[in-house]
């Protein structure tokens, strides 16, 4: 099958080569004429575990190419995807402009019968307003439907091949046997392809992830009245997550969610249910939950230094918003180092793949290593705020002589207590004695 991606960030490029994998011919449109350029090239834009082999196999084939021309990347397209950005508006709801400006353009240009998908996060009656916006200028046949992704980044591209359901909102039959054929390879195990109508399927996206978000929060919540009772936060997810009615994923409790989704998708979720009307009272306290999450373990901290860090210096180990991904968006980490900054303090971080992106959004507010061992130099403390795998089974030995102190704060539970109690260190974590 021919298809047309339109954005080639992180889901577009992710669903674009997937697609291309499983031998359909996929042209990516982009406006951003040197990332099409990067591409074009098999330059990775984004950092995403497996990903760059498919993508090189794919482009090198010739079933994946770029253009920044809209005209050219439709035209031989039976369906065409928006990947496109959706960002919070100043009121917390889902910027469409994207989404819209591009539906314009298509109306300006369809020639023969499309089927449409919204790929991107958008909120309920968005493929309504897409549908008008192409009916202004085209009047010829077309289905608009509602795909939602739901990809986890660090392991987006086995979501994407081995989905545990696609989901598809859609009344239209014509748009159905396209879809269908489409996802065939992808769900050749038996996982359902579940179809419903448009305005489900974007909400059935807003609500898994504010779901997964709650469950984290919930979590949080449980891990502060541990540490007010002396009990185990990783004892309770054990004793809860073998019921199978709570299951074992999303659990942890840690300093917060983060990302380009739960954050975002809250929002956007509560924003909606506001304009029926409705008081969506669980999303607010998660928001809140999270953003009290986020600031907990420096509060530990400050109370180790006798609420006085002017003049400290602290290592960062993870900035990434989680592990197997360079994306900082809404980072705990950073919700950390600027607590650690306001207070006088001073900060030297590393990520194995998120220093160049923080590097960005930071500017030199914080030194960087290239090195996990080298940031601790000189640092009264170590705080451990992304749980990549490197971190998890450190030299502690060698951690002992570069800090000043052996003084480790873990926003993500990676050590056992005892052991790092037997080791000399004071150790902090979330939740536990």
């Amino acid at each position: 099958m021919k298809l047309a991606v339109i954005g080639t960030g992180y889901v577009g490029l992710v669903t674009g080569t997937c697609f291309a994998e499983t031998g359909n011919y996929v042209c990516c449109v982009d406006i951003d004429k040197n990332k099409v350029e990067k591409l074009s090239k098999g330059e990775m834009t984004i950092f995403e575990p497996g990903l760059d082999k498919l993508f090189v196999r794919n482009l090198k084939e010739e079933r994946l190419r770029f253009t920044t021309d809209l005209i050219e990347g439709i035209k031989n397209a039976e369906a065409i995807f928006l990947a496109l950005p959706t960002p919070e508006g100043e009121d917390g709801s889902a910027d469409l402009s994207y989404v819209l400006g591009v539906a314009k353009e298509l109306g300006k240009i369809l020639k023969d019968y499309k089927v449409v998908v919204d790929k991107s996060t958008v909120p309920v009656g968005t493929a309504e307003k897409v549908r008008a916006a192409i009916a202004e200028n085209y009047k010829g046949e077309f289905d608009v439907i509602s795909n939602p992704e739901f990809l986890r980044e660090g392991v987006a591209v086995e979501d994407f091949m081995k989905p545990d359901r696609v989901v598809i909102g859609t009344s239209s039959e014509r748009a159905k046997k396209v879809m269908n054929e489409l996802y065939a390879p992808f769900v050749r195990q038996g996982n359902p392809v579940i179809f419903m109508d448009e305005r489900s399927a974007e909400l059935t996206k807003y609500a898994a992830n504010a779901f997964l978000a709650t469950k984290i929060t919930f979590m949080n919540e449980i891990a502060q009245l541990c540490e007010l009772y002396g009990a185990d936060v990783d004892m309770i997810r054990k004793g809860i997550g073998s019921d199978d009615r709570i299951g074992k994923r999303f659990l942890f409790a840690g300093i917060g969610y983060g990302g380009s989704c739960f954050p975002k998708d809250v929002k956007a979720l509560k924003r909606s249910a506001e304009d029926t009307g409705y008081d969506f009272k669980i999303l607010n306290a998660v928001m809140e939950v999270n953003e009290k999450q986020k600031a907990h373990l420096v509060s530990k901290l400050k109370s180790h230094f006798n609420n006085n860090i002017s003049g400290r210096h602290f290592a960062v180990w993870g900035l990434a918003f989680k592990p197997n991904t360079d994306d900082v968006r809404e980072a705990p980490a950073f919700k950390i180092i600027d607590a650690l900054l306001a207070e006088g303090a001073t900060v030297c971080g590393f990520d194995p793949e998120a220093i160049n992106n923080t590097r960005k959004a930071l500017g030199d507010k914080i030194q960087f290593s290239e090195d996990q061992y080298e940031t601790l130099e000189n640092a009264d403390a170590l705080i451990i705020a992304t749980e990549w795998n490197e971190f998890r089974t450190p030299d502690f030995e060698k951690i002992s002589k570069l800090l000043k102190q052996k003084a480790i704060f873990d926003g993500r539970n990676l050590f056992d207590s005892e052991t790092m109690k037997n080791k000399g260190f004071h150790y902090v974590s979330i939740g536990r004695p």
